[in-house]
Parts: structure tokens; C-alpha cells; sequence
């Protein structure tokens, strides 16, 4: 979801992709046909925001879990399938399920469960995503797969084979497991696809017939699934193919407190599409958002600044819209069709925008709409089933109080808002 540093992300703020550098395709043999899936959403932060220790410690408070966090309900997932959606993507920080062993390991994966049961119930299919969390000092992404020598990989590896095995006494046709989220080798990366050709085989050595999830590196970006080779993977059985698509991030994560670039802390009034707003009167939020800084120095605020003036240049000379997606999305469509893979079997697993509220500064709600009902609809024109972030927080569809979907934000999604 959130951009990595150096050039994988941070150069590609327009969405400019790497050249396809691929093999000739050869020979596919038969495979288990895959779960299908078609329109779903994303259900983080029901297994994240942990109450982990400061370092030098490397263990959790219990539970685990901040307990102001927002959590869908039994009728929210019933409000969520009669909407229209078919599937979820539930994510789960793996830190506690390692950092605890005995009674306390065995009630996380009873409640991690019954979350999925509780999916299940509602006729959602289920994408479990074991997905490490950047902002956990010891059981990090870099500790967890970073590399063939992350101290932690063996054990996450035998907690995705824990989790693919628990999954084979729920319906085949019901449930995938996906993983890794966004690794963050960079792509094209041999290392990440060994560390994924492990943990693959790990998960389907415990469940011959469960789908699998398979990512590319550089944070599951476009150019990262791309450059994988797809066929040793999918020699393993069935398989879904995935990756996350946020650009522009210019648009989609202006406002964004959390990357460390304060560009984009600054932005603001970015339009979608383009040519819905100017250069101008973006510059002028901007202006007026720095004025409201305390915390910068005025050196500090003329760099961004300036960094933010030749940004936007180019964000309004490439006036992104839905074209821009399609063109986006391409290079996803011509991988899939060098090695013969079905474009329902790869899944757009991420894909959102920053909302406007109380804690953010970010796109304007018609234009955010906008750019949902473009991605969404490029999506789905080149094939691919997509999982919407988020249902709850900044990127979320649903009202955390009301719990109601944005009337505005489901009509983009194709979706009905209901009562």
C-alpha cells in the first residue's frame, strides 16, 4: 500500500513502468483451475496495528492487538456481500503469531479463524494474506523474507505452512492463501523468487489443492510481477498471480502522513483526472497547507516546495485519467499474454485512494470517486478481478461510525450502497 524508498516507487510517481524484458513463452502444462474471484475488498486493520514492545525487546503486549482498532462486524460483511462483492482480502501481522507460542499462539490462530469463518458465512471467499508490517522493529519485512538469510524466514515459512494446512478443512473453492504482501527485494529480483519458491512449496506441501497467491518483487508493483518468470510457479498447482496499483501516487497518496517523504505530506487538491484542476490552484493549497506547518523550517518548506512545483509540473503535463490507467495496467495484460495465463487469474489486490476527514488532508471526494470508477473499470475491462483498500482508516469505503459505504465511493465500485 504505501510506497518503498528509492527508485522503485518514488521514481515511478506517474505510473512510468519498466520495459517488459521476458523470455519467449514456452509450453504450460495442465493445472487445477484456480479460485475465481471477481470484485472484493480489502479488511485491514482487523489483524494489525499490534501493541508490540520497544526495542530491545522483541515480544508483544496480550492481546496483541490495539483494541481501538476498527473491526468489521457480522453485518458489516453481510452489508459488504450485499453490496456486491464477492471476496476479501484479509491481511494478518505474522509478529504475534510468532512471538507467541503455547495457549496464546493457539487462541490468535483460533480467532484468525473464526474471522475467516465469520467471512465465509456471510458468502465471501476468503484471500488470507500473511502480511508483514514495515512499522515493527523486529519482526519486519526484512527480518521475515528480506533475503535467503533473514533470521526469521524459516519460521514465518513454517507459519504459512501452519496457516495453508488450517485452510484445507474449509472448501478449496472458498479459500487462497496468499504469502507475502509487497516484498521488498527490487524487481526482477532472484532473490525474491527463491524466498517465494520456498514458501510456496512450504504451503503446498501441507494443501495439494489450495490456491496459492504469487507476487512480484518491488513491493508487488506492475514491474515487479512482470518480471517474474510464472512458470515454475504455476507448475505447483493452482495459482493466482497478483499485484497492487496505486498510481499516480502524486494523486492517490497526497496527503499521506506516513511516507517519509514530505512530499507528499504537503499535497493537497491534486485533481483526478488531470484536466479536472490546474497546476495553479493545486500550488495554492499546497501554499496554504505549509502556512499551517509548524513543525518545518521555512528552509525546509521552500525545498519541498520546490520539489512539489516541478511534481505537479509533470503530474499536469501527462494529465493522467482513465486512458493513463489502461496504459498502466498494460504491461500486466502483455506478461499474462506471453506465458498464456487467464486474466482472471491475476488479481489487482490493492488499488485506492487517500479520502478527505478529520485526520487527512487529501483528494477531493468527487475526484476521488472519479479515479475508483477508472481504476476499477480499467480493471475490469482488461480482466481482472481487483480487491478495493480499504474497508476502514483513510483509504477506507466504509464509515468507521455509521458503519455505511460511501454512497459516492460504491456507485464508482460499482457497487450498491444500500440502506
Amino acid at each position: 500500500m504505501r510506497p518503498l524508498p528509492g527508485p522503485t516507487r518514488r521514481g515511478l510517481l506517474l505510473g512510468g513502468g519498466a520495459a517488459l524484458a521476458l523470455p519467449a513463452g514456452a509450453a504450460l502444462g495442465a493445472a487445477p483451475a484456480p479460485l475465481r474471484l471477481k470484485r472484493g475488498i480489502n479488511l485491514w486493520p482487523w489483524f494489525s496495528l499490534t501493541r508490540e514492545f520497544p526495542a530491545p525487546r522483541r515480544d508483544f503486549d496480550w492481546p496483541p492487538f490495539q483494541p481501538e482498532r476498527p473491526v468489521p462486524t457480522r453485518a458489516d460483511l453481510r452489508r459488504l456481500a450485499q453490496a456486491g462483492l464477492d471476496f476479501v482480502r484479509l491481511p494478518f501481522d505474522p509478529g504475534p503469531f510468532l512471538a507467541f507460542i503455547g495457549p496464546h499462539r493457539e487462541i490468535l490462530l483460533g480467532e484468525l479463524t473464526a474471522a475467516i469463518d465469520l467471512c465465509l458465512g456471510e458468502g465471501l471467499k476468503v484471500v488470507v494474506n500473511v502480511q508483514g508490517n514495515e512499522a515493527t522493529h523486529h519482526y519486519s519485512p526484512a527480518n521475515l523474507y528480506g533475503s535467503e538469510a533473514a533470521p526469521l524466514l524459516p519460521a514465518y515459512r513454517g507459519l504459512v505452512a501452519e496457516i495453508a494446512r488450517r485452510l484445507t478443512k474449509r472448501s478449496q473453492d472458498k479459500v487462497a492463501l496468499e504469502p507475502v504482501n509487497e516484498p521488498p527485494q527490487a524487481c526482477g529480483a532472484g532473490a525474491w523468487t527463491r524466498v517465494q519458491d520456498g514458501l510456496l512449496k512450504a504451503a503446498r506441501r501441507e494443501a495439494p489443492a489450495l490456491t496459492l497467491v504469487a507476487t512480484g518483487a518491488c513491493g508487488s508493483m506492475v514491474q515487479g510481477l512482470v518480471g517474474l518468470d510464472p512458470e515454475p510457479i504455476r507448475a505447483l498447482g493452482p495459482v493466482l498471480f497478483t499485484f497492487h496499483c496505486y498510481e499516480p501516487y502524486l494523486f492517490s497518496h497526497q496527503g499521506a502522513p506516513w511516507i517519509g517523504d514530505p512530499l507528499y505530506r504537503s499535497l493537497n487538491g491534486v485533481p483526478w483526472p488531470g484536466s479536472a484542476g490546474t497546476r495553479e490552484r493545486t500550488l495554492a493549497r499546497v501554499r496554504e497547507r505549509m502556512r499551517a506547518d509548524r513543525q518545518s523550517t521555512e528552509a525546509e518548506k521552500r525545498a519541498v516546495y520546490a520539489l512539489t512545483e516541478s511534481k505537479l509540473t509533470e503530474y499536469f503535463a501527462a494529465a493522467p485519467d482513465r486512458a493513463f490507467l489502461d496504459r498502466a495496467l498494460a504491461p500486466v495484460s502483455a506478461w499474462a499474454s506471453i506465458y498464456g495465463i487467464p486474466a482472471g487469474d491475476i488479481l489487482l489486490g490493492e488499488f485506492g485512494a487517500l479520502k478527505s476527514d478529520a485526520r487527512y488532508t487529501a483528494s477531493d471526494a468527487p475526484d476521488r470517486a472519479r479515479y475508483l470508477r477508472d481504476m476499477r473499470e480499467a480493471a475490469e475491462a482488461a480482466g481482472f478481478p481487483w480487491a478495493v483498500h480499504n474497508i476502514f482508516d483513510g483509504l477506507g469505503i466504509m464509515d468507521e461510525a455509521t458503519r455505511r459505504l460511501d454512497p459516492a465511493v460504491a456507485a464508482a465500485l460499482g457497487l450498491k450502497a444500500g440502506p
